[in-house]
């Protein structure tokens, strides 16, 4: 069986040199322990516990996935008890704040544990990813009391988390939500509805689930205006940090999936149970989004993940599969025929794998670094600081996750490829990994859903363009300040017109749909892909210039890594990054070809 490797090599080079998080987590105040002894020997363990615990489990649990008898839904063997040496190491509060039990370091520590432990065992992740979710919502919107009842037991990982949001009518528009919350005399209230697509709904790794819950109150204003949101625990609080009795909500069923098959996703049914309002009445959707964006971000490593294993498993067979004699003569004369690796269309895919891992994982730890300067201006009550960074993280984060996972998808098929018919089989692991990624670009919003939001949202309404100019201002000052080094010039040069190119795209967009609102439409999912080119485009020159600077003065590293960065840096610009001209011409053809043709007339089958 195939197994994980975590990629420590990478991640410090990334860490260290590319992004200076030693610098960063030294003006954090939540980055005082986060020293680089400390980090480096987090990343270790972590990774250990990734090869060692979670790894093993991947193939397995998909083959036995979760049960549901009786009301009670049980993981694949093996979960329960990974999972116990997950909480017992701490690693559910290690970004959680010390008053509740955490360990109190940088957001972004948390993010690198969730990219090794979602690349070893992505269907593991999720249940204390969903946590991680619920207690974020719980800390900014939740009272010091709620705080007090869930966030401790959360935090020590006895208590696991979901988000509640769906429902069999809804999809992404949550206006329709139909379940109801009718308040109490003792200020609680009645939650009565069904939920679908629930990841972590109900298992049996914790003692409790802590369920935040869109409902409506009374007479609550129609669509998005009238959602409140609401905690339901699986077992109300007794006070001191236990359980007492089982509230109104079970699993009605287990969604028969086509990946991620050890994550139980369930469909929930509130009978009744006994809410707590969060935040303000028919702010709900507000709230929300801080668990929205928290999971999209952690979507993101999903497209990663995928393209790191699929890459590692693929790079390791095509060492050793033999096939043919390469077209420019034998490489491995004392066999009957060469490795795959010799084969040029071979080296395309994987290379191609290895520029969206790589490249993908620099984009992550990028947004991470605005993640921790938001969460510790919440930390401190300074609001103006978390929405400043909250607004950098915001136009980051739909790109992440539409982009990434777009590429993830397409890494994890590239690997099967490689494989060939033996990608196909089962026992190998790499249609598993196929499998389970393309989970990724529909849940927490569909590509379509991210672009919109990107396009529509963060740079047309909110920004009138000025997010595309803020984040091209910062490529742009990058490129020019490399312009004289001709080793990095090809690179600078390209990213100058790319960002010239990126504002006119999205002006001539705003001028097309003051007379055309389908062209937003019609041009969001090019406008994101492009977006995630040349953002992805940023952050390979941003490794190139760094790999050009350890080769003249040297690094921690060998000369051979630094060169494979160069080599990998000069393929994504040559092969990949082209990609974004064919987005740049799609995104201003006219919405016409897509509209014209009426409904009725799309197929005439009958």
């Amino acid at each position: 069986m195939p197994v994980y490797k975590a990629p420590l090599r990478d991640m410090k080079f990334l860490l260290n040199d590319v992004f200076d998080y030693p610098g960063h987590y030294a003006s954090l105040k939540s980055g005082e322990n986060a020293t680089p002894d400390i980090v480096e020997a987090i990343l270790s363990e972590c990774g250990k516990f990734c090869e060692e615990v979670l790894s093993p489990l991947y193939q397995p649990g998909d083959e036995e996935g979760c049960k549901l008898e009786d009301g009670v839904v049980t993981t694949p063997k093996g979960f329960k008890e990974a999972y116990e040496q997950y909480a017992m190491g701490g690693w559910q509060g290690l970004s959680a704040p010390e008053e509740y039990g955490g360990q109190g370091l940088p957001a972004s520590m948390g993010l690198l544990k969730q990219e090794m432990m979602g690349t070893a065992n992505w269907s593991f992740s999720m249940y204390p990813g969903l946590s991680l979710g619920a207690m974020n919502t719980i800390y900014l919107h939740g009272s010091e009391d709620q705080k007090q009842t869930y966030l401790v037991p959360l935090t020590e990982g006895r208590w696991g988390g979901t988000m509640c949001l769906t429902e069999p009518q809804c999809g992404t528009d949550l206006g329709q939500v139909k379940t109801k919350a009718e308040p109490q005399a003792d200020g609680s209230y009645k939650l009565t509805g069904t939920k679908i697509f629930i990841s972590s709904g109900d298992h049996d790794l914790t003692e409790n689930i802590v369920h935040i819950v869109l409902a409506r109150l009374p007479d609550a204003p129609k669509g998005t205006k009238g959602i409140s949101l609401f905690i339901v625990p699986k077992f109300l609080p007794d006070g001191n940090g236990g359980i007492g009795e089982r509230n109104g909500v079970n699993c009605g069923s287990l969604e028969k999936k086509m990946g991620i098959k050890a994550s139980a996703t369930c469909v929930m049914n509130f009978d009744e149970a006994t809410a707590f309002l969060i935040g303000a009445e028919n702010e709900g959707l507000n709230c929300m989004f801080t668990f929205m964006n928290s999971a999209r971000i952690g979507t993101a490593i999903q497209g990663v993940g995928p393209a790191e294993l699929s890459y590692q498993w693929a790079l390791d067979y095509a060492k050793e599969r033999r096939s043919m004699r390469a077209l420019s003569g034998k490489k491995d004369p004392e066999h009957v025929a060469d490795a795959l690796i010799h084969h040029a269309d071979v080296r395309r895919m994987l290379l191609t794998q290895k520029a969206i891992a790589e490249g993908g994982r620099g984009m992550l730890y990028y947004a991470a670094r605005v993640a921790d300067h938001m969460v510790e201006g919440h930390a401190e009550g300074d609001e103006q600081k978390a929405d400043k960074y909250d607004d950098k993280l915001g136009f980051l984060t739909p790109i992440l996750k539409g982009f990434l996972t777009e590429l993830g998808n397409e890494a994890a098929n590239i690997g099967m490829q490689v494989f060939g018919g033996h990608g196909y089989i089962r026992e190998h692991g790499m249609e598993q990994i196929a499998r389970d990624t393309r989970i990724a670009t529909l849940y927490e919003g569909t590509t379509g859903i991210q672009a919109l939001d990107l396009l529509g949202r963060k740079v047309l309404l909110m920004t009138q363009g000025g997010a595309v100019r803020e984040f091209t201002l910062i490529i742009a000052n990058f490129a020019r300040k490399h312009l004289t080094d001709k080793r990095l010039r090809p690179f600078a040069v390209e990213l100058l017109k790319l960002t010239a190119q990126w504002n006119l795209l999205t002006v001539r967009i705003m001028l097309a749909a003051r007379k055309d609102r389908d062209v937003v439409s019609a041009a969001a999912h090019d406008f994101l892909m492009y977006s995630g080119y040349v953002s992805m485009a940023y952050i390979w020159a941003r490794q190139a210039a760094v790999a050009i600077d350890k080769l003249d003065n040297g690094g921690d590293e060998s000369e051979e890594f630094y060169k494979a960065k160069l080599a990998t840096a000069e393929f994504y610009y040559e092969r990949l990054l082209p990609r974004a001209q064919t987005h740049a011409t799609t995104m201003l053809s006219p919405s016409k070809n897509l509209m014209q043709l009426d409904a009725e007339d799309m197929s005439f089958t009958a």
